[in-house]
């Protein structure tokens, strides 16, 4: 059983046992993975802050052919969400990113695209607070759509089809001023997530907390 030591992000945490967590983890070379925590929820752990979800973190695990799980060692932060958590409409917009992710990335399947998606999306996040959680939401959804492969010609308002095809190609800390709010393509937003709910075997819960704020 081989250690590995790759760049990661935490997507979701479940607990085990009276101290233990599996963990939902995207990992740069080798796709997204799971695996056991032991003694995670104890104080003095290994893993200290590294754990929360999208944390970019440095993880080291051991693998094991054939096994489901994982064996979690440390984690080494590189990019912490607590900054960008600290707003309730921030903590809403990565718990969405973080549950988009986990149900659109296969297990085991590097995805080098994704996985730079996830690191501007959040870096953008965490520079721009509450202010940047519409853009950072509309742009994770589109392109999350377009990089899992099944986003269909766009049959949209006007509007709604330029502000996709300006996101398409303009990095999310470029795209230029414009009065975001919850409206702001929301036709392009509730579109992609009823093609993400057809491709998942559950609904998503967190749409309902964004359209909310």
């Amino acid at each position: 059983m081989a250690a590995r030591i790759s760049e990661s992000f935490i997507l979701r945490t479940y607990p085990l046992k009276e101290a233990d967590l599996i963990v939902s983890f995207f990992t740069r070379d080798a796709g997204r993975l799971r695996g056991v925590a032991r003694r995670a929820r104890k104080p003095g752990n290994p893993f200290g802050g590294g754990l929360q979800r999208l944390s970019y973190v440095r993880m080291r695990y051991f693998h094991r052919e054939n096994r489901e799980l994982d064996s979690l060692d440390s984690t080494e932060i590189i990019q912490s969400p607590f900054g960008a958590a600290a707003s309730y409409e921030t903590g809403v917009a990565l718990d969405y990113i973080a549950e988009l992710s986990e149900s659109l990335l296969p297990p085991a399947e590097p995805n080098e695209r994704f996985f730079r998606l996830l690191i501007a999306v959040t870096g953008y996040l965490g520079q721009s607070g509450p202010g940047g959680v519409w853009p950072a939401v509309n742009y994770f959804t589109l392109w999350s759509v377009r990089l899992s492969g099944f986003l269909p010609p766009m049959e949209l308002p006007e509007e709604d089809r330029a502000i996709a095809e300006q996101m398409l190609v303009t990095p999310v800390g470029a795209l230029p001023p414009r009065e975001w709010s919850r409206l702001t393509a929301r036709g392009l937003r509730l579109r992609l997530l009823g093609l993400i709910e057809d491709h998942v075997e559950r609904r998503l819960m967190t749409p309902r907390y964004l359209e909310s704020l």
